[in-house]
């Protein structure tokens, strides 16, 4: 069984998902745990990143046991199907209290579609609007989390920890509950 060493997991290691974990990695107090639907892209985040730390998962199970509790997951796949598909997978092995938050580039109706399903389980779902493109994911995007205020509790001293900072402030905040993250950075 994996020891449960990560504050922080991301799911979906493309250039977004890689660059926002290395960023999480490369901030005091965060461990990353990693995990993609191919271990091979996995591996090759972890080869090409070896100072991060990060803690690899193979499997959703393994994922979840790597990740303290409340365990937290940022989902950085493609909106739509496979958003829906990662979210399924970790409802099996997240339990009530855990926070998933996705942090692609969802329509908001979706968003609270996907937070109402989630809710029924005790898991909290958070629909989080990330700017800054490649360059901001790994050096400092600006957030824009919904959900649950019991969730903002738990990801709120995260997303500040890796946030760009404007004014001596940290560009995130809790924008509201459902999809008010998602419609924010629609909008």
């Amino acid at each position: 069984m994996t020891t449960a060493t990560a504050n922080i997991g991301v799911v979906g290691l493309a250039v977004m998902g890689s660059n926002l974990a290395r960023n999480l990695a490369s901030r005091e107090g965060n461990t990353v745990a990693v995990f993609n639907r191919s271990f091979e892209k996995t591996q090759a985040v972890l080869d090409a990143h070896p100072e991060a730390g990060f803690v690899p998962a193979s499997t959703y199970q393994e994922f979840a046991d790597s990740l303290q509790k409340p365990r937290t997951a940022i989902i950085m796949v493609k909106a739509g199907g496979p958003t829906d598909a990662v979210i399924d997978a970790l409802v099996e092995v997240f339990e009530p209290g855990d926070v998933i938050v996705d942090g692609g580039n969802a329509y908001f109706p979706d968003t609270i579609r996907r937070e109402k399903q989630v809710r029924e389980t005790g898991i909290n779902f958070v629909g989080a609007g990330i700017s800054g493109g490649e360059e901001g994911a790994l050096n400092g995007p600006s957030i824009m989390p919904g959900g649950s205020d019991e969730s903002w509790v738990t990801l709120g001293p995260i997303l500040r920890s890796i946030a760009a900072v404007a004014e001596g402030e940290p560009c995130v905040t809790h924008i509201g509950h459902d999809g008010a993250g998602h419609f924010v950075k629609m909008v």
